[in-house]
């Protein structure tokens, strides 16, 4: 059975959260990829079900308790970041708190410190006007292939291939119901492979003809921008 890159991470995901759910039926406290594994499948399954992203949260927050991980997990696992498929396209789903409100030990092996330093952001290669068409608020996240993000949000798609957000790592831009947002946008650094996000490349962006046959499968699939945009 062929799969793509993304199903086959899909079903690696599922695979390691049953692990987590045999093992957590048995009595055992969970490990951290164990535990994070069994969260983010919770909140794909969740927007299988037809929820909406913050029911889906919700439902992800509410599988596991700090007295079902193992000691040190909560202060190692403060934040999870799940692809979900959502009614209204692919999402981005950050599960803050996972495991409920909890103390965190900063001096803790392997604890998430926060960092005070605060960098310039980049200086935009391209600035789009992009608008939100769903009833939904949507965000995107500083280093998501901007042209993969979600299908009811409107611009230049074909302006945006190999490009991020001209942002800090980690932040996000929020575009909320019939909003028009003005975003900078920079390309995207490293190797320029694009594994993931909506599966609309899945391999080398820069590679001949890969552009153009993103556009085809973005506008086949109802992307908003891509329509009669391959070039």
């Amino acid at each position: 059975m062929p799969l793509t890159p993304t199903e086959r991470d899909r079903l690696l995901l599922f695979t390691a959260a049953q692990l987590a759910r045999t093992r957590l039926e048995r009595g055992l406290r969970l490990n951290v990829p164990e535990a994070t594994a069994l969260i983010a499948d919770t909140v794909c399954e969740a927007a299988r079900d037809g929820l909406r992203l913050a029911e889906a949260l919700d439902r992800g927050r509410g599988v596991l308790g700090p007295d079902d991980v193992l000691p040190g997990v909560t202060d190692v696992v403060t934040e999870i970041q799940v692809e979900a498929v959502f009614d209204d396209g692919t999402r981005l789903a950050v599960i803050s708190a996972p495991f409920g409100e909890v103390e965190h030990d900063d001096g803790a092996p392997g604890a998430v410190l926060p960092h005070t330093d605060t960098l310039p952001e980049p200086e935009p290669a391209v600035t789009l006007r992009v608008r939100n068409t769903a009833t939904v608020p949507v965000s995107v996240t500083s280093h998501f292939h901007f042209f993969e993000a979600n299908p009811r949000l409107d611009f230049d798609r074909a302006a945006a291939y190999g490009m991020r957000l001209a942002a800090q790592a980690g932040s996000s831009t929020r575009f909320d119901p019939g909003a028009v947002v003005e975003v900078g946008l920079v390309p995207m650094g490293g190797d320029r492979i694009a594994i993931g996000f909506a599966g609309l490349v899945d391999g080398p962006l820069d590679a001949p003809g890969t552009k153009a046959e993103a556009l085809k499968r973005a506008a086949a699939c109802g992307y908003l921008g891509a329509e009669g945009a391959e070039r």
